[in-house]
């Protein structure tokens, strides 16, 4: 769980900034877009092979 606090004389506005900070960070942000819609296994299974030729091509 992400917990902000106040720091000093911190606006609102800095606090929510550093929280989606911290969310982008954890990877929050990619999980909920991720699971907002339901993808089809054979969707999810293209997207990771898709994923896995990027990284072979950047070992090279």
């Amino acid at each position: 769980m992400i917990k902000v606090k106040a720091r000093g004389n911190e606006s609102i506005d800095q606090m929510l900034k550093r929280f989606k900070k911290m969310c982008e960070k954890e990877g929050l942000t990619k999980d909920i877009k991720r699971n907002s819609y339901y993808e089809k296994p054979s969707e999810r299974r293209r997207r990771r092979q898709r994923k896995s030729v990027k990284r072979s091509f950047i070992g090279q």
